[in-house]
C-alpha cells in the first residue's frame, strides 16, 4: 500500500474526532456517534480509492451508520486502489457522552480480502505487546497465560497489569487474576485503546483479557500487527441468530481460534485520533476559530509509529466543522 494513504486516512479520523468531540459530556451518545459517522463518510469521499467497510456498524439493520459492506471513497478510475476498512468512527460512545477518558476515532486499512469478515458478535480475546509474542493462547488457563507473559517480560506475575472490561461476565477472570497477585485495570469501555496500550512501554499495561466486541478485535489485531504485538481471538455466540449471521458472512468454523494474521493479513495501516483525553492520545482541544487534534499513524510494512499533532483552522477549512 502506498504510504501516502496513511496521511490521507488520518485526516479522516481527525474529521470524525472533531465532529464527535463537540458532544463530549453532553449525555447524548447517539448524537456523538452520528456526528462521527457523517464526518468520516464525507472525509472518505475526498480520497481517490475504492473502499469497502469490512468491519463497521449497522450490519444487522442497515442503520444510518458506516455499515458492513458499504462502499466509500471517490474512486475516480478503474485503477484506483481497492482497500478494505475496519473502523469505528467513535470507539467509546458512552465515554464521550459522559466526558470520560480514552474515546477514539479509529481506522484500520488493508488490501482487498485481508480482514476477517467478522460479524457483529462477541469475541474472547487476549492482546500483548512485542515482548510477549507467542506467550499467550486462548487454550491456556489464566494462570498459564500470566505466567508465560511474566516469564517473557522477565518479571513477577505481581508486576503485571491486566486490563479487563468491567462486566459481570468477567467475574471469574477477575477473581483468578486477583488470586495470582497481578494488578487489574478495569475499564468501562474502549478495549481497542487498551489493546494498543499493551505494546506501549510507557502505558504500564501488559495484557488485555476477556470478552468484547468482535469488530473491535479485528481493529485491535490490525493495530498490534503494526507495532509487533500479538493477538488471539475466538468468536462467542449467545444465540442461533448470531451463529446464522456468522455462517452467512462466510465463517466456516464457529469455534476457530484466530491468530493475529488470521484477523489482519498482509500489510496493514492504522490511524487513530483522540476524541477525549486518554493514556494514549490527547483529546480534541477547541479554541476560537479552530481546534487541535492528536493522532497516531502506524504501518506494519515498516513498523513506523507516528504521533501527529494538528492545528485546524475552521476559517480556512470550514468542512472540519461538521456540526
Amino acid at each position: 500500500m502506498n504510504r501516502n494513504f496513511a496521511l490521507e486516512f488520518v485526516r479522516v479520523s481527525e474529521a470524525a474526532a472533531l465532529a464527535s468531540a463537540r458532544w463530549m459530556g453532553r449525555g447524548e451518545k447517539n448524537s456523538a456517534d452520528r456526528a462521527a459517522v457523517e464526518a468520516m463518510r464525507k472525509a472518505f469521499d475526498t480520497i481517490d480509492f475504492h473502499g469497502v467497510v469490512k468491519i463497521g456498524e449497522g450490519e444487522r439493520d442497515k442503520a444510518p451508520m458506516l455499515y458492513i459492506g458499504e462502499k466509500v471513497g471517490k474512486g475516480l478510475c478503474s485503477g484506483s486502489k481497492k482497500l478494505d476498512l475496519a473502523l469505528d468512527p467513535l470507539e467509546g460512545t458512552s465515554i464521550c457522552a459522559s466526558g470520560g477518558m480514552n474515546a477514539l476515532s479509529v481506522i484500520a486499512i488493508a488490501e482487498e480480502g485481508n480482514f476477517l469478515h467478522a460479524p457483529d458478535v462477541y469475541m474472547e480475546k487476549i492482546a500483548v505487546g512485542p515482548k510477549a509474542v507467542g506467550a499467550v493462547s486462548l487454550q491456556n488457563t489464566v494462570a498459564q497465560n500470566l505466567h508465560n507473559v511474566a516469564e517473557a517480560k522477565r518479571c513477577s506475575i505481581k508486576d503485571l497489569t491486566v486490563v479487563v472490561l468491567d462486566r459481570p461476565r468477567h467475574e471469574k477472570i477477575i477473581s483468578e487474576i486477583r488470586e495470582l497477585g497481578a494488578r487489574i485495570w478495569l475499564i468501562g469501555d474502549g478495549d481497542v485503546q487498551a489493546a494498543i496500550a499493551t505494546a506501549m512501554e510507557q502505558s504500564g499495561v501488559d495484557i488485555l483479557m476477556g470478552v468484547g466486541g468482535a469488530p473491535e478485535g479485528v481493529i485491535s489485531a490490525a493495530a498490534l500487527k503494526c507495532i509487533g504485538g500479538d493477538f488471539c481471538g475466538r468468536l462467542v455466540f449467545h444465540n442461533e441468530d448470531s451463529r446464522s449471521r456468522a455462517l452467512l458472512m462466510g465463517i466456516k468454523d464457529l469455534n476457530r481460534n484466530y491468530s493475529i494474521d488470521d484477523l489482519a493479513a498482509g500489510n496493514v495501516m492504522f490511524c487513530a485520533t483522540g476524541v477525549t483525553d486518554g493514556s494514549l492520545l490527547k483529546g480534541v482541544k477547541f479554541f476560537g476559530g479552530g481546534a487541535r487534534t492528536h493522532s497516531l499513524v502506524m504501518r506494519s510494512e515498516t513498523g513506523t509509529v507516528r504521533f501527529i499533532e494538528t492545528s485546524h483552522n475552521f476559517e480556512k477549512k470550514p468542512n472540519y466543522n461538521f456540526i
